[in-house]
């Protein structure tokens, strides 16, 4: 596969929405040790919303696509995860224009404005303990698959690979941002939960990549 377009993307949303509501109450699990016990509920809320907007037939662009999600996460999740995945949405549709496909850097590129964004709303650096843990990695890893002449579907199972690996990492690190920052050295000994709804958004993009495949 060369490109994903505009029904792959719809896919992946779907499966994202899917993933998070079977796992919500993980989630809430991982974010009762350490945050307000909500990341599970309001991911799981905020796919459904996002479920129900698209219901009717996905939007005919990437970027009409992808700004739908965003705005449907900003306007109906509480917390920090809407505004930082309805960012991150956001300015993948922005970055991605009006366009019906994306070939591999196209994608690598949007994902990375997306990354950029969480950035910029979260001010998240690498070991905080956030799901920049879990993003940057994985950003990081397609652009260097890619750069090794991947396909699409393989550039983006490792980026779910190392998505999943930095999830993981983010075991024994003390939180320097969010609620959990206010435990101090008892966060540690913990996953966080947004590294872990991270986990699942990449993991479900290769999913939607492969099935089209």
């Amino acid at each position: 596969m060369a490109a994903v377009d505009t029904a792959v993307l719809a896919d992946w949303v779907s499966r994202f929405g899917t993933a998070v509501t079977e796992k919500r109450d993980w989630l809430t699990e991982l974010d009762s040790a350490i945050g307000d016990a909500d990341h599970g509920a309001n991911m799981a809320r905020g796919m459904s919303a996002v479920g129900e907007k698209l219901a009717g037939g996905a939007p005919g662009t990437i970027d009409e696509l992808l700004k739908t999600v965003g705005m449907t996460l900003v306007s109906s999740v509480g917390g920090a995860s809407g505004p930082l995945y309805g960012t991150f949405f956001l300015r993948m549709g922005m970055t991605a224009g009006t366009v019906s496909e994306l070939d591999g850097p196209a994608l690598a590129t949007a994902l990375r404005a997306g990354l950029d964004g969480i950035v910029a709303r979260g001010k998240a650096e690498a070991g905080d303990k956030t799901m920049f843990d879990a993003m940057a990695p994985a950003v990081d890893a397609m652009d260097a698959a890619l750069a090794e002449g991947s396909t699409v579907a393989d550039a983006v199972t490792a980026a779910a690979d190392a998505a999943e690996k930095g999830r993981d990492a983010t075991l024994p690190l003390v939180a320097r941002k969010g609620r959990a920052s206010y435990l101090g050295e008892r966060s540690a000994g913990h996953l966080d939960p947004g590294a872990a709804s991270t986990a699942i958004l990449f993991d479900t993009l290769a999913a939607a990549v492969a099935g089209s495949a």
